[in-house]
Parts: structure tokens; C-alpha cells; sequence
């Protein structure tokens, strides 16, 4: 929803810079909540993660379908060079810090989650390919989507500091756990 950022962390004030009409329909559903909020005086709160992964999450996104992928011997394809940074955010820590700012949250705030796991796209194939084994040859690279911001990185220090909530998962940890899940 912040759009590209080239350095540093976009935190809760950043203006809103969707690239996509995927990201733009996110941030007119968090302009509308927080529209009720101020309008009605619904009780929101609002949040941006970093970019998720884990078990059964849908299976074209990058970490299930590298999974999936190898194990069935299909070609792994990587969206342009795969130079694109994101915050990888395990889902059960993501899931953690949403139930917290629901339960103490303050009603029209918006609370950015990190993971502070930023990678490019082939460092975490490259994280894959050591625990499945499959060979490099088996990545292709394909055209970039339209749209497509290169670095998301979102600064979760309101969160941190108001609710102390930080992720307990790392990336290696969290990708282990993940291709077991699959495994299964």
C-alpha cells in the first residue's frame, strides 16, 4: 500500500502510494474503516503487515508454490531478476500482533507489523532450495507482474513500543516449519 519505498521503513504516517489496483483496493478499505471510525465512531484499528508466509497460504504465492513446485519437479518461476526486497513475516507471528491490537489497540489507529526479515525473492528461494535440494536449474525467470513495487518495507515501532509486540519466528525457522507443513 505504501508503494515502492527506496530506503528505509514507511511507518503508519507514509502516505498511501498504491502501484496496483490489487494494493489500491487495500488502501480504500483502510480509508473506508477508518472513515467509519471517524464518521460513526466504529471501534477500528488498522493494520499493515509485512509480506506473510506459512502453512496454507494460497499456493501462487512465492514460498508455496517453490514448494509445491519442487517436489513435483515443475519449473520455479521467479518474477524478474528476484531482486525484489521484502519483510518476511512468519503467519503465526502476524496473527499474534493482529489479535494484540485488536484486544488493545486504540480505536482509529493504524499499527504497521514487520517481520525485520528482509530478503530478497532469491535469498529466500536460495533458503528453500537447502532445505528441499532441488537443483538451480529448475528456477525461471519470468516477466515482473505490472504494478510491481520492488522493496516493501514497513517500520513497526508504534507497535513495538505501544503494545510491545515483536515476531518470534525467524525466517529460517519459520520456512523449516512451513515445508514440513507442506510436507504433509
Amino acid at each position: 500500500m505504501y508503494g515502492s519505498i527506496a530506503a528505509g521503513r514507511a511507518d503508519e504516517e507514509a502516505p498511501l502510494q498504491p502501484s496496483s489496483p490489487y494494493a489500491a483496493t487495500k488502501a480504500s478499505a483502510d480509508l473506508l474503516a477508518m472513515a467509519a471510525h471517524h464518521t460513526f465512531g466504529q471501534d477500528v484499528v488498522i493494520t499493515r503487515s509485512a509480506n506473510n508466509y506459512g502453512p496454507n497460504q494460497h499456493p501462487e504465492k512465492l514460498v508455496p508454490m517453490i514448494i509445491t513446485n519442487a517436489r513435483q519437479q515443475r519449473p520455479l518461476t521467479i518474477q524478474g531478476a528476484g531482486d525484489d526486497i521484502r519483510d518476511w513475516l512468519y503467519v503465526v507471528d502476524n496473527c499474534q500482533a493482529i489479535d494484540l491490537v485488536m484486544r488493545k489497540g486504540v480505536a482509529g489507529e493504524v499499527y504497521n507489523i514487520g517481520g525485520f526479515e528482509r530478503r530478497t525473492v532469491l535469498e529466500v528461494v536460495a533458503s528453500l532450495q537447502a532445505l528441499l535440494g532441488f537443483p538451480a536449474s529448475q528456477v525461471v525467470h519470468v516477466a515482473e507482474r505490472l504494478g510491481h513495487d520492488h522493496r516493501y518495507a514497513v517500520d513497526d515501532t508504534k507497535l513495538r513500543r505501544a503494545l510491545g509486540w515483536q515476531p518470534s519466528t525467524s525466517l529460517a525457522a519459520g520456512l523449516t516449519k512451513t515445508v514440513r507443513a507442506l510436507q504433509h
